[in-house]
């Protein structure tokens, strides 16, 4: 039986690794204590984290060590702001991170071999507020964010699904 949460995923295949060090942009992932929280919660029963057995090789991508959850691999379905509440730009949307513990994403200065394709760039000021946006789908997406970090005014850049819309990782300046 098809997991009933695959419709809520965010995912796209990805294109072949192509990983070069970056001097100009730094990768965050999602950070350990709200991975773990998001795991306390479920295991407790919270509504709004659902266990969910991953039955596909890119549907499930855990925001904490930023590759895809595999087949037969557990993931929590749970609700996240990457903009905090009080600005128009806020939002929560799903997000998934691996139900058992996974190590932290580390390589910051390289973009995450599993999600090359299918992101779409925001960047935002130092007040939360967008001001630049770029898709890099079927591109290298360093080029798009060292573009969008040109800009003096840019403080941060969201990665996001390009399907679905579902934050991915934050970039930030080196």
């Amino acid at each position: 039986m098809r997991n009933p949460y695959s419709a809520v995923s965010c995912f796209m295949k990805t294109s072949t690794p192509q990983a070069f060090a970056s001097s100009t942009f730094r990768i965050v992932p999602l950070p350990t204590e709200v991975a773990e929280k998001a795991r306390r919660a479920a295991e407790s029963g919270a509504k709004d984290h659902a266990v969910i057995e991953v039955d596909s090789p890119t549907g499930y991508p855990c925001r904490h060590c930023l590759r895809w959850a595999q087949p037969g691999e557990r993931v929590i379905l749970f609700p996240y702001a990457s903009i905090p509440a009080g600005h128009p730009y806020s939002e929560s949307g799903p997000i998934f991170v691996h139900a058992e513990p996974c190590e932290r994403y580390a390589t910051t200065r390289e973009y995450p071999a599993d999600f090359r394709a299918g992101r779409a760039f925001r960047a935002y000021d130092g007040d939360y507020n967008m001001i630049d946006a770029e898709v890099a789908n079927g591109t290298d997406p360093e080029p798009v964010l060292e573009k969008l970090l040109e800009n003096p005014k840019t403080k941060f850049v969201d990665a996001r699904s390009v399907s679905r819309g579902c934050f991915t990782f934050r970039i930030l300046h080196a």
